[in-house]
């Protein structure tokens, strides 16, 4: 009896949907990059608009070199993602291999994918709420905040005029997960500071002779602080991956399982919310090297999306679908507050398509060459 009692309650769909758990089901992975400019991720972070109508700050940071950089704009859209994107960062850094972001519409929009097309740069994304997915942005976002908190009430009213200093300091600091700053992995030297001046230091007294002699220099320093880069950053995430491994419980995904798919956004707010969506789903194939599968609406049409296996439910054979459930009642609307990043939010930002005018700023002068 107590069996079958077991069994009845665990094919209770309505008892699953509310009182299952979510649990990690994935192991830790990272994202790879080879050199400086190899893997560029982007984020906005989003703050309290100050004197001047700044309310938000592109974050872009490069992968290997942990190197970051902040750009206050007014709005989201994709015409300033571009802009920014065009003559504050790549004419000073040049073009990565890959840029990385969510998937926010201002970085999938068709603007920023032609802009990167022209380009020649790779365009990858995150899962849907997945902000693991895009970690290092969302790093230096809290650091950035945590910079920015520490301002008088008075500079507050003005927090964008701070920011290039509050990253230049940033950059210029020892980063723990590869035992160099920033930008001395970018540049292949110590940034010199204020400090070095008022107390007299020089960084390197060595004098060069030739440009070929500093560039040979700088090759040989390069090579042994990227190494050294490597070795660090690899031995932090390993113990990163195993300290997130001991409470994960490994439960891979075949190709016509039936899963749910995890409450998220502003319904999933509410007390009484099931944690998991009715809507049953089926597993087409798990994409490769990932902890991400496609899956389709069961039952119905619908697009195949990309999720994340933590986001995944699956289903036993036996669960009993409901009968004669009445569909919920509409949720009371949820008060808007101010969000801290894009992780927390869910933006509506309006399409770049509507502004042509806007949109062809950077698209005038680069032009793929004549036939």
């Amino acid at each position: 009896m107590r069996a079958e009692v077991e069994s009845y309650c665990h094919s209770c769909l309505r008892c699953i949907q509310r009182k299952t758990l979510p649990t990690r089901t994935a192991p830790m992975s990272h994202l790879q990059s080879q050199g400086p400019m190899d893997l560029v991720c982007i984020d906005f972070l989003c703050l309290e608009p100050d004197a001047s109508g700044q309310g938000n700050i592109l974050i872009v940071t490069d992968h290997f070199t942990r190197n970051a950089q902040a750009f206050s704009t007014k709005d989201q859209r994709a015409p300033t993602v571009a802009k920014v994107l065009m003559e504050k960062f790549f004419v000073h850094y040049g073009l990565p291999r890959r840029i990385h972001s969510d998937q926010g519409r201002d970085f999938e929009s068709r603007l920023v994918g032609q802009l990167l097309e022209l380009l020649g740069i790779q365009k990858t994304r995150t899962t849907p709420y997945h902000p693991q997915g895009d970690a290092q942005p969302e790093r230096f976002n809290r650091t950035l905040l945590n910079m920015l908190g520490t301002l008088t009430n008075v500079e507050k009213q003005s927090w964008s005029r701070h920011i290039a200093t509050l990253v230049h300091a940033y950059n210029s600091t020892e980063s723990d997960a590869t035992g160099y700053s920033p930008y001395r992995l970018m540049f292949g030297r110590e940034a010199r500071l204020p400090v070095d001046l008022a107390f007299g230091l020089s960084l390197d007294q060595t004098s060069v002779a030739a440009h070929r002699n500093y560039v040979d220099r700088l090759r040989k320093n390069l090579a042994s602080a990227f190494e050294q880069a490597r070795l660090t950053s690899g031995n932090r995430e390993q113990r990163n991956k195993r300290n997130y491994d001991l409470k994960v419980r490994i439960q891979d995904l075949q190709p016509g399982d039936r899963v749910l798919l995890k409450n998220l956004g502003a319904a999933a707010r509410h007390k009484l919310a099931d944690r998991w969506s009715s809507q049953v789903y089926i597993v087409c194939k798990q994409l490769p090297g990932l902890p991400v599968y496609q899956i389709r609406p069961d039952g119905k049409a619908g697009p195949i999306k990309n999720w994340h296996r933590n986001h995944l439910l699956p289903l036993r054979e036996a669960v009993r679908m409901p009968v004669g459930d009445e569909p919920p009642l509409p949720n009371p609307p949820v008060p808007c507050l101010p969000p801290v990043t894009r992780s927390q939010q869910t933006r509506v930002v309006e399409e770049s398509e509507r502004d042509s005018e806007e949109e062809s700023f950077c698209l005038d002068w680069i032009r793929s060459p004549e036939p």
